[in-house]
This record gives C-alpha cells, structure tokens and sequence, in this order.
C-alpha cells in the first residue's frame, strides 16, 4: 500500500508545519556495539520486529507525520541498506513534490573527505537541501525504535522562537553516559549540554535520573545553514551536532527541549511512551522479544501509525507435524511469512522471513533474523542468530555458559550471537580435531 499525501491531515485543519519541513536522517554509522551483526551492515540496516529494519521507524515516523521530503546519509558498508531503502521506499513522487534521496559519502568536497561527522554529513549536502525549499530541517538518528509524531516538536520550535529544538527523554543517570545530557529551566530552556558525560548529572527535581538527548534536532535550515557553513571553517571542531553545534547554541543562542512523552504516539494496548537504542546485542534481543508479550509494551499492529517496509511477497507460515513428541507450534511468538515449523518447538520468540526449524528442535527465547534454517534436534534458548545461518543438527546453545562462549559471541547477561563464520570455525576446529585423533588411532 502506498501512503497518500496528508493522511493525517484533518479536513479545515490549519496546514502542517511538516509540509513545510524535511527529514535528515543520519544512517552512516556502523553500530559497533552490535558486534558481527553489522560486520555486513551498517546498524540502521539490521533487521527488526520480524520483517523491518531500524531505519523504517524513523522514515516511518517522518511520513506519518506529514513530512514528503527526506534524505538518508549512509557511508559504512551501506549496500543492504540502500537496496532497502530502493524496495521498500520507493513511492515518493516527485510530481507531488516528494522526494527521497539517497545521500552516500561521496567525496562532493574534497577527494580524501569523507563524512566527518554529524554535522559535516548535513555540510557536505547543503545544495541538495537548498533545493527542497524547506523552512525547517529535523535531524534525525537512524538507529532508534520509537514512533513520535514530530508536527508537535516543529509547532513548540516556532512557538519558543528556537534556534534549535531537541527531542529528549529520562533516563537513569547510569545509562546516560552514553547520550547528551541536559539541565533545563522551568520554560524548557536548555542552560547546559554535555555530550556522553562520564558522570552526568540529576534532573533537579529527580537526582536519579537525567534528561537525555534522542538525537533528534529541529532546526530553521536558514539558520542551521549559516551554522554548518561556519562550523565548516573551525579547525577545531569535530563537526558533530551533540559535540560542537548543539553545545554552542546553548551557549551563544536559545536551545529549547522537548520531551518525548509529548509527542510519542500511543495506543489504547501502550502504557508509556517507548524508545529504544538497540545499540547493544542485548539491548537488540530485549526490544525484539517485547514484541512478543501478550501486551507488548510497543504497537506494531496499529494501522494508524504503521511502521512502513519493504514487504517481500512470500507464502504464509507453515506449521505441520502433530505427533506427541513432533509437533510444529509456537507459543507466545512471532512467526513471519514464509517460515516453516516442521515439527518444532517454539517458545517467546521472533523468526523473520524464510525461517526453518526442523522436527525435534526447540527455540525459547530467540531472535532469528531472516533465512535461518535449524537443524533437527537442535536446542537454543536466548539466543540471536543472524542471517542465512544454518544451524547444524543437534547443537545445544544456552545450557553451558563456557561451551557457548568458547564458540560464539557470548554477552555478560548471557545472550549469544551466532553468524554462520563463528559456526564454519566451530565446525572446522572440531573436524580437525576429529581427523587428528583419528590419524592417531590408526598410528597405534
């Protein structure tokens, strides 16, 4: 289905501030934390909640909030990620003065000059942006779970007269150090921004927690443009939005927060607003498997805000068998088109597109990315398993913490990755050593 233009426009409403905005997001980083899950990707290319990817919810969000003109700045290894964004987001009409481009590091300005930052991604493109005509320009991150409806964050951007606008949340002061952090006045002035603080300080009202920056920025482009180009000219700047840009308008101009709980969009099933950074292998397996609770704390069934994909064609999911001990069913799961469950066992977990579990083995509290195929007998519990694995017969992973750890990716809290290079090293590791002892075997 095709989205069409204002579908949440009510009919007598004033125009939006989104028709007059456009989207920037930031898809360029390679997400280390996630491990070997973005070894062939970059991190808002990896795959989420059965059948996306980390980039649709922001896109998502910009869309149903009106916004028809994005670009998407990619550089780290962003093959996987531009191809979706050419299968799934390829609806924009240019006729109807829409547009999606697709910015890649491209060395526009120097030859030996790549992306440099935040901030120096938006530099490097400000022509293409002038050509949008935009009043405004949000920043986005490229990297987040959420659904927010940013109309509300641009109308209190030109109701405060902001030179920036920042999109932030509360956090636990321990969390925090990985986020910008703030101290706001009673009108929601920012007076203080340090980026990723060793110790960050309390809200005052709260010591315990901290008001964090989402990544997310409403700028005037007139202004931001002059900023970027300045900015651009200063040897000693890192050329980031939370290092440099934002920290000194907070110092030389007016910065003012928004909180999230204001424009997040809930559901009648949500209970408070959610916001992920699913930067970690843990954090990654936490938010997919939240999907799978009977009232799962994020709504992917509401068709009023729908996270918008590429959405493959594929047969229905299968499950068959039904003996006693081989039986194909899944409890409190996702299970995506074209999976089949032949005789398998599943229980709270998520299986995207082309999923395989063959009779006898069991998989409790799994996130199984697209493709896997799982041998007979195999027994797997809080695990990830990446892409196009092939799981071999009879592996047991999730009951011996120093077995899993000898041969995949194995967090503090327990969870364990597994790609199909850890799997090939496994398998020759242990016919070597197969083949050695039988060599000695037959010496004796």
């Amino acid at each position: 289905m095709t989205p069409t233009p204002d579908a949440h426009q009510p009919i007598g409403a004033p125009p939006r501030l989104s028709s007059q905005a456009m989207a920037f997001v930031l898809a360029g980083g390679r997400g280390s934390r996630l491990e070997e899950l973005t070894d062939r990707r970059a991190k808002p290319a990896v795959h989420f909640g059965g059948k996306s990817r980390i980039i649709d919810f922001p896109l998502s969000n910009a869309l149903n909030s009106g916004i028809r003109k994005m670009a998407v700045a990619t550089q780290y290894k962003a093959h996987s990620l531009i191809r979706h964004l050419q299968r799934g987001w390829d609806f924009f009409r240019s006729e109807r003065n829409e547009y999606l481009d697709i910015l890649p590091a491209s060395q526009r300005v120097q030859e030996n000059k790549w992306y440099l930052g935040t901030a120096d991604a938006v530099t490097q493109n400000i022509d293409i942006v002038d050509d949008y005509h935009v009043e405004y320009v949000i920043i986005l991150a490229g990297d987040h779970v959420y659904k927010m409806d940013y109309e509300i964050m641009l109308r209190q951007h030109v109701e405060t007269n902001a030179d920036v606008t920042v999109g932030c949340l509360t956090v636990p002061r321990a969390e925090a150090t990985g986020f910008g952090v703030m101290h706001v006045n009673e009108q929601g002035r920012i007076v203080d921004f340090l980026e990723k603080p060793a110790d960050p300080p309390g809200m005052p009202d709260n010591p315990e927690m901290a008001l964090a920056s989402m990544g997310i920025y409403v700028f005037n482009w007139k202004f931001l443009r002059e900023l970027l180009l300045r900015d651009a000219l200063d040897s000693s700047s890192s050329h980031d939005f939370g290092h440099d840009l934002i920290p000194d308008i907070v110092r030389n101009g007016s910065a003012y927060a928004h909180k999230f709980t204001e424009s997040c969009v809930m559901t009648g099933l949500e209970t408070e607003p959610y916001w992920r950074d699913v930067g970690t292998i843990d954090s990654f397996w936490r938010a997919n498997l939240d999907l799978t609770q009977v009232v799962p704390p994020l709504d992917l069934y509401d068709n009023h805000w729908p996270i918008w994909t590429y959405s493959e064609l594929t047969p229905p999911a299968k499950f068959i068998h039904d003996d006693n001990a081989r039986r194909g069913h899944a409890i409190e799961s996702l299970i995506s088109g074209n999976c089949i469950l032949s005789g398998a066992e599943v229980h709270k977990s998520l299986v995207f597109t082309g999923g395989r579990a063959h009779s006898y083995s069991k998989l409790d509290e799994v996130v199984m990315l697209p493709n896997v195929d799982v041998g007979r007998n195999a027994q797997l519990s809080k695990c990830v398993i990446d892409s196009r694995v092939r799981i071999p017969e009879g592996l047991v992973v999730g009951e011996d913490p120093e077995e899993d750890a000898r041969w995949f990716r194995r967090t503090e809290s327990g969870i364990v990755l597994i790609t199909q290079p850890m799997l090939d090293q496994r398998a020759a590791i242990m016919n070597g050593s197969l083949s050695a002892r039988a060599d000695l075997l037959d010496g004796r």
